[in-house]
């Protein structure tokens, strides 16, 4: 029998309902398994830290959102956005579950073609798409999405000079409360810029535009922003049927839903605070019955939601290193996973959880990563249970960013494991080693001795 660890009594007040001076519960349920296989045995075969990925969570999330959409709005469709996660396995899912790919450069759009994505079936955003990109695009009959006029005018050279038209959309930055403005991306809406772009597009005798688009910021907090938004795209359809003579194909709306995670400087957790997916959609949704095309005439409304996808269905297993006093008597973990590995703790305060039982009582903690860095800090006063060297902990809603952000630094990256609807782990991609990291590199026949 192993023996049990000792605590020292104490007497914890509890109190219903909303948030108290006396805080938030302080017991922890350890999380000993993800989707049913045990933790210790994913760090033993596959290695710690590693990123774990369940398939049944991004399925269930993105059938969830499409049945909330298309029951307030009869033509939806989602655009896997993948600069948020573009790992081969996780794309394929979704693209399995309907999506189709929303990409912001030449790179992302070669990797949906390598998955066999339609080019039809590819929105092209980003601000820096190049010459070759466009040629690209346009050639696979994909969805370009103009930003800024000097773009314009090199896509309008490119299809003339193929003798092909290409299906173009703009991007629409619109005033809507939030500062700072993202109004560095696309074209104005209230000074008039986007209906001049627009004027110029239908002049144009190989560009056919048939979407408007929309990306209003990230981790959007409030509904009122997007009913602002999609109020003024749909103005701007409006004038385009009235003032053009153009039926939209599309309405393109972009991302910006908030996941679970907790942004440093919320008091309360982001599961108390944040609307409900179905109060978004009621934003996104009643302004589009103000168009005036009406039945099989109305436009398709087009998702490019990521984080809200793919965060939860993200974990992260990481093990302690060292247990510290800091200078102030304040208890620090340092594991081994850092902020090269988990970038977007710089902004959230990651969920972490034991993965394997402790005691009731928990201590406001430093978790630091290993990088000899002294700003490899993963969360500050984090409140967490007594841990000790070898203990695993599980980070938690890490599924979007994490893993098309890492870098390899200090330390090589780790593998990542989903774990398939079955219940069965695989590696999606392995581990770093120093043959593969150093496979890019050269010596100079000058230096060759030197490293002899």
């Amino acid at each position: 029998m192993d023996k049990k660890k000792y605590e020292r009594p104490v007497i914890l007040k509890q109190q219903s309902g909303l948030m108290n001076k006396f805080g938030s519960a302080t017991s922890t349920q350890p999380m000993t398994d993800i989707e049913g296989v045990p933790v210790a045995e994913l760090a033993a075969a596959y290695g710690s830290p590693l990123f774990v990925l369940s398939e049944k969570k991004m399925r269930d999330t993105q059938q969830q959102c499409q049945r909330i959409f298309r029951s307030r709005y009869p033509k939806v469709q989602f655009a896997w956005s993948y600069k948020t996660n573009y790992m081969n396995a996780v794309c394929s899912i979704f693209h399995s579950e309907g999506s189709w790919a929303e990409v912001v450069s030449e790179f992302e759009f070669d990797r949906a073609r390598h998955l066999g994505v339609r080019g039809e079936h590819i929105i092209f955003n980003g601000p820096a798409k190049s010459a070759a990109a466009l040629e690209k695009a346009v050639r696979a009959h994909s969805k370009i999405h103009i930003d800024h006029f000097d773009e314009l005018y090199e896509l309008i050279e490119i299809t003339t000079s193929l003798g092909l038209k290409a299906d173009v959309a703009i991007r629409v930055n619109v005033d809507v409360g939030i500062y700072p403005k993202w109004d560095r991306f696309g074209f104005n809406y209230e000074n008039g810029e986007a209906r001049e772009a627009l004027k110029r597009i239908a002049a144009s005798k190989t560009l056919r535009i048939v979407g408007l688009h929309m990306h209003i910021g990230t981790y959007i907090m409030s509904t009122e922003p997007f009913r602002v938004a999609v109020s003024k795209l749909v103005a701007l359809a409006n004038w385009l049927k009235q003032q053009l003579a153009i039926d939209l194909d599309y309405i393109d709306v972009g991302g910006g839903l908030p996941s679970h995670n907790t942004l440093k400087g919320q008091y309360l957790q982001a599961d108390e605070t944040l609307p409900a997916l179905e109060q978004f959609a009621d934003a996104i949704t009643a302004p589009l019955f103000e168009l005036e095309s009406h039945g099989d005439a109305m436009p398709t409304l087009i998702l490019e939601s990521g984080r809200a996808l793919v965060d939860g269905a993200g974990y992260l297993i990481s093990t302690v290193l060292a247990v510290k006093r800091l200078s102030d008597g304040k208890r620090a973990y340092v594991i081994d996973a850092g902020i090269n590995l988990l970038f977007t703790s710089l902004w959230y305060k990651h969920k972490m959880v034991p993965a394997q039982p402790t005691g009731v009582m928990r201590e406001q903690a430093n978790i630091y990563g290993p990088l000899c860095m002294n700003i490899d800090c993963i969360q500050e006063d984090a409140s967490v249970p007594a841990l000790k060297k070898g203990d695993r902990v599980v980070l938690m809603n890490v599924g979007a960013y994490t893993m098309t952000q890492w870098m390899q630094f200090i330390t090589f990256r780790p593998a990542i494991v989903l774990i398939t609807a079955d219940g069965s782990p695989h590696v999606i991609r392995k581990a770093e080693s120093l043959e593969y990291v150093m496979s890019l590199e050269e010596i100079p026949p000058s230096l060759r001795s030197l490293s002899a």
